[in-house]
């Protein structure tokens, strides 16, 4: 198998992966909005739905149309971060449970989670996030998709983070 691939491969398992997620995410939703959840930033949500599609889209198609060289010395590491990535975000979906989606909803008045990777950060799967914004494009040196991403992605966290501690702030 080629190097590009081998990449569209590992693309392909990332969006399986996503489909998994997206999959357990909306059952979580339905139970915390039928427990009394209550839902914060939804505008915002789409944007970012939208910004992670042209990501994969980018990470696809970049090496693909400008003929990006596979340089192991680059996509080895990347690989490697690319994976962390994956394990940092579910250590923090398994930790939260039924509590974590991908949007932002809290059942108010109920303890926050300080276990797992929360012990040590506030929120860790923006960690892996951003971990994963770098590292995944660059398997296959996408540096315009890392870097496009990386931009765009900062300004959308700024806006998810400030949402998501004002969501928390009603926890107890």
């Amino acid at each position: 198998m080629s190097p590009l691939g081998a990449y569209e491969l590992l693309l392909a398992l990332v969006v399986l992966e996503r489909v998994a997620e997206l999959t357990l995410s909306k059952r979580h939703a339905s139970f915390l909005l039928h427990h009394g959840g209550v839902e914060y930033g939804r505008g915002h949500y789409p944007i970012m739905v939208s910004l992670h599609t042209a990501f994969l889209l980018g990470c696809a198609l970049e090496p693909w149309l400008m003929h990006r060289p596979f340089v192991p010395a680059l996509g080895i590491p990347m690989f490697v971060a690319a994976v962390g990535a994956q394990a940092i975000r579910w250590w923090a979906i398994g930790t939260l449970g039924v509590h974590w989606n991908t949007r932002v909803i809290v059942l108010p008045n109920t303890p926050r989670v300080h276990g797992g990777p929360y012990r040590y950060l506030t929120h860790p799967n923006y960690v892996a996030v951003i971990l994963e914004g770098l590292a995944l494009p660059l398997v296959h040196s996408a540096w315009l998709t890392a870097l496009v991403f990386g931009i765009c992605n900062a300004a959308l966290l700024s806006v998810r983070i400030r949402t998501e501690n004002t969501a928390l702030a009603t926890m107890r």
